[in-house]
This record gives C-alpha cells, structure tokens and sequence, in this order.
C-alpha cells in the first residue's frame, strides 16, 4: 500500500496529552477544538487530513461530506457508533478505533456493577448517608454458584469472565465469531441463545449496538464472506439492537439480573422497565442508555436499577492508553508498520510489506490495462480475478480491490481506492469474484483478470518479476518477453506480417512518437495483441485504424 499522507490532525474532544505529543514527534501538525457545534466541525474540518474523536462527537454523513481531504478518523476507544461508518468507507477515509484500550475499565465497571446488583451496595449506602439503618430491606444474595451469562466473547467478555470466575460464577455465553474451543479456554462454555437464557441468575452484554434490527431480539450470524473479510474486528459481526426484549425477558429466569456497560440500546429500555416492574427482571446495572444524558427518567429512577453516566472508559488509565493508542495506530500507518483497528478496511492490515507493495502496482496496472482495452465497451458487468502460486495465497483480497481500483480509477467522478472500491464496484454493478488456485509448479505467482463487458471479453495475466510488475498475458495473445508495466504503453491487435512493426513505426513517427520497445506474442496466426512502450502517447489513435483492428494506451 502506498504510504498515506497525514500532516494535519484535528482533536474534537478532550484525549491525554500524549495523543497530541506522539503525532507532532513524528511531524504530524495538531489543532485541538473541543466541544465543537456541527455547522463548527463541518467548517473546519476541509483543513484536515486526519480527526480524532472520542464519543461525543457525531461524525455524520454532512461532517464527512464536507472533509475535502479527510483520510481517516480515529476514534479513541472501542465503540464507533458516533461515526457514519458507510459514508466514511464511500469516501475512501479509513475509520480506525483503538480495539483494546478501554477493556480493563470496562470489565472492572461490569464486575463492580455485577456485585453492587447482588448485595443493593449503592442503595445501601444511599440509606446510610439518609440516616437509616435498614438491614433486612438490603439483604442480598452471594454470587458463588450463580450462572453468568455473557453476550459477547471478546475482549472485555474474556476479561469479565476471568474475574467473576474468582467468585465461583459459573460462565457460559454467546458469540458467533469467537470459536467454541477458544472460550472454553477461559471457561466460558458456548451455547445457543435459546439455550442460555433459561440459565441465567445474571446477564452481561459486550456487544456493539448495530441498526441491523430495530424493535425485539434479533440477532443476526455473519456470512462467510463477512469473517473473511472482517476477521480481526470481531465487533463487526454482531448485529443487535434491543437484544434483550419482552421475548427474551420471557425467556429468562424470573428473577434474572441484567448488566449494559457497552452500547445503550442492546437491552430494550421499555421492555426492561415492564420486566422489573412486573419482577421478571430482579435488578439492572445500566452505565449506557438510548439518549445521553437520558431524559426519560424511570428507569433511572427504578429502585432496583443502578446507573452510572457512562464511565465504562473513565479511568486515567484507560483514557491515557486510548488517547496514546489512537496517535501510535495513525503514526505506524503513516510510517507504513502496520494498521491496527481499521474498522472499515481489514484489507490494508496484510499489505505493509514490500512484497505487497508490488503486488498492489501488479494488480492496478492490469486493472488498467484492461480498462483501457475495453474503454469503448463499458460498462463492465463481471469481473473474475485469479491468483495461483502460494506466494499469492494470503493476498487474493488486496489484490482483488487493487484490480478494480485500476479498472474504476479513470471513470469521470470515481476516486477508487483500495477502502472504497469494492461498495463502488457494488454500486456500479458489477459482480466480482475471486479465487485463489494452488502452485502449479512455477517459481512465482500469477494473477489473471477476466472482464465482461458490453458484448465482448477480455483476459490479462501479471506477475512480479524482479520487484517489477510485468503483463505476461493480454487476452489468448502470450507474450514472448514480459511487458514491463511502467511508462508509456501502446497495445494493439492486429494480424501478423512483417511490416506491421515498420508501418506502426511510420504512423508513429508521424506523430512525433518513439518507439522504445516492443513486445510480441509467442503465436504466430489469428488477430494478436502487440505492445509497444512509447516515448509519449499518440494524440490520437485514429491514425492506425488502417493497420489495427483494436487499439489502446496508457500511462503507467
């Protein structure tokens, strides 16, 4: 991947002082304006190329429209439900959040509440400072032997499970991403949601709030396509609003105590106010609502509900080691390291290498060259991208967003990129698919790209060879001497004769152009494609239309 450019960095919201002195140690230019209006961000925000935010700020869909040169927003701490995601991915920015620097804070906050909720701590103590001395009206109940049942397998899930296993909790819980024999590691036993509800003395959730479900449970298993693609943010997957509603009320104990510390809306707040005013549900400990600050005060308000303004990732800890993680993940990409937590473009962690670097240009010059070949026929309807050799294995997904970026990059408004250019290619219409054969026994890997267009088809095989990106193939023509892809580049089909050099030469040089190479195919008979490297482009084609039967340039 080519190194992204960030120089200007805004901070919107109030981060630990070593975000703002990590990125301008390493020449990153910083501008911190918190508590910013929207008309505010949307004016100033076409400066930037980068943002840092928290949860406070609302980067919608007009903020990111407005961001003329925005690359990436970084949101330091886990959740990114306050950033238009989509709109971002549109626009080719990359949204990044720091995957593991609040999971301490936020574990502990669940634990805490998870013992306040079975021994009435805050009410207790509420009474105490009223002047009471109500014992038997606070009498709770011990956690050893009760069952805890976590709706989340991450990281904050992991963490919480190890500590309430110390108070001889029985754990058993859900994920559809965390593999059964992972979290029996921890001790956490798997099991269907309709096998856990019934279980449970207490309920914990650690799962991102998604509006793939509006109203009532539902919950919905990732495709396989998804895990491929988003494997490393596990958060991705988990489809869930009002996760926990009357059904699932129903479901559970009577009795059963709920804990939120990840995203207000996971637990249906009026289906939770029934089932603790009809005692279905014994308690709730609630650090996340809908609206925040809420404004509809029952359930806060509710005898038996603990809540707290948010303060799952409020601890000096947790906000220093976000606020740093966010300015180190922005500087290794920056330095091209590596990219950790890129939420919306899991490609781009496999391609900080130099190998992949290659790879990239391999796949946007033959992405271009067919574009080129086929300018006249577009639209494309399908495309089909091959990788073979075990050297191209791991790279089949990267090398299938920098084909399409060399396919897409040079239609009138279209600014593909490698974050982009798969939501642009679905937009588009075009159906793409990708698969990776074994080595066939040569010495490096191959990629080959098949496109359909308008009424006709064409094919290119590319390799690296030497750290140079060269065309081995150019539809059934096979060239006897690898194309380098770089320069000036001129293709043609034709049938063989022997002044067919000569006589495009002759055009040529009528154009002022020189031929610097030339590369012809192994096959003898039929219309071949031909290529010549030039030492500027023809003005016009048009010239060797009594020559050629198809023509096409470029610059690479």
């Amino acid at each position: 991947m080519a190194p992204i450019s960030i120089q200007t960095v805004l901070i919107s919201e109030s981060v630990d002082p070593r975000c703002r002195a990590i990125l301008e140690e390493n020449g990153i230019r910083v501008t911190e304006k918190p508590n910013m209006k929207r008309d505010e961000l949307m004016a100033e925000i076409k400066d930037y190329d980068g943002l840092v935010v928290r949860s406070a700020t609302k980067v919608t869909a007009d903020v990111i429209d407005a961001a003329d040169n925005l690359k990436i927003i970084g949101r330091a701490g886990t959740g990114v439900d306050n950033v238009d995601v989509d709109a971002a991915t549109k626009k080719g920015i990359i949204v990044m959040n720091t995957p593991s620097g609040n999971t301490i804070s936020a574990a502990e906050l669940t634990c805490a509440l998870l013992m306040s909720l079975s021994r009435n701590v805050p009410q207790a103590a509420m009474s105490m400072k009223q002047g009471n001395w109500d014992r038997k009206k606070f009498m709770g109940a011990e956690l050893y032997g009760k069952v805890l049942g976590i709706l989340g397998l991450g990281r904050i899930g992991k963490e919480v499970s190890s500590r309430m296993q110390s108070f001889g909790m029985r754990t058993i819980g859900y994920d559809p991403i965390t593999p059964v024999e992972v979290s029996a590691g921890w001790g956490v036993e798997q099991m269907s949601l309709e096998q856990l509800w019934p279980q449970c003395d207490y309920i914990t959730v650690h799962t991102p709030l998604m509006p793939s479900t509006v109203g009532g449970f539902h919950v919905q298993p990732p495709s396989t396509a998804q895990k491929n693609e988003f494997a490393f943010n596990r958060f991705l997957f988990f489809f869930v609003q009002g996760l926990l509603g009357d059904e699932t009320f129903a479901k559970c104990k009577k009795g059963v105590k709920v804990v939120n510390c990840a995203r207000g809306g996971i637990i249906d707040e009026a289906a939770l106010l029934r089932a603790l005013e009809s005692g279905q549900c014994g308690g709730a400990g609630l650090d996340v609502f809908v609206e925040e600050p809420p404004k509809n005060r029952p359930l806060v308000d509710h005898p038996n509900v603990i809540s707290c303004p948010h303060l799952g990732a409020s601890t000096k800890e947790a906000q220093a080691r976000c606020g740093e993680d966010i300015a180190l993940q922005i500087v290794d990409m920056v330095k091209g390291r590596k990219l950790v937590g890129a939420v919306n473009a899991p490609v781009l962690a496999s391609t900080f290498s130099q190998d992949s670097h290659q790879l990239i240009k391999l796949g946007e010059a033959v992405g271009a060259v067919l574009q080129s070949c086929a300018t006249s026929k577009k639209p494309f309807k399908h495309v089909r991208i091959t990788t073979r050799g075990d050297c191209m294995k791991s790279s089949t997904a990267y090398m299938t967003s920098s084909v399409l970026v060399g396919l897409l990059s040079r239609d009138s408004g279209s600014c593909p990129n490698l974050i982009n250019v798969l939501s642009q290619a679905k937009e588009s219409g075009i159906e793409v698919n990708q698969s990776h054969c074994a080595s066939d026994g040569a010495a490096g890997g191959v990629c080959t790209v098949e496109v359909e267009a308008t009424g006709c088809g064409y094919k290119a095989g590319g390799a690296v060879q030497g750290d140079v990106p060269v065309l081995l193939q150019l539809s059934d023509s096979v060239f006897r001497q690898p194309v380098s892809l770089a320069g000036n580049l001129l293709f043609f089909k034709a049938s063989p004769s022997p002044q067919l050099l000569s006589s495009v030469a002759g055009l040529l040089a009528a154009e002022g152009v020189e031929i610097e190479s030339f590369s012809a195919p192994a096959e003898r008979s039929g219309d071949l494609w031909y290529c010549v490297g030039v030492s500027s482009l023809p003005r016009d084609l048009s010239a060797l239309q009594p020559l050629v039967k198809e023509a096409a340039q470029i610059t690479i």
